[in-house]
């Protein structure tokens, strides 16, 4: 934003410049990739639309859930006899520590 410029002022500039804004009332964020997701809690969302071109401004207070690997899934399964479900719910308890959560499962077997 630019420096001692009302709110106003800024709003209008941005319509002559054929730049739209507009908040999105939202409860989460979520941005998944390949390692795990971004959560964006309490986020601010504006919606900006510039020559047919909509992008996303996000703030708020981020956390980072690791993902659940798959071959690591696999491989707790494979070894307990537990479904996926199961498999995901232990890899959860255990912060992701694959030998955590085989044993995890198998002490629940008694």
């Amino acid at each position: 934003m630019m420096p001692n410029m009302d709110p106003r002022q800024m709003e209008k500039l941005m319509k002559q410049m054929g730049i739209q804004s507009k908040q999105i009332n939202s409860k989460r964020v979520v941005i998944e990739t390949e390692d795990g997701n971004f959560i964006v809690s309490s986020p601010q969302v504006t919606e900006v639309t510039m020559q047919g071109q909509k992008s996303y401004q996000i703030a708020g207070s981020v956390s980072f859930e690791e993902g659940v690997k798959e071959d690591d899934l696999t491989l707790i399964m494979e070894k307990t006899g537990c479904n996926k479900e199961k498999a995901v719910d232990a890899l959860k308890r255990s912060n992701n520590d694959i030998a955590e959560a085989i044993m995890l499962l198998e002490s629940e077997k008694q």
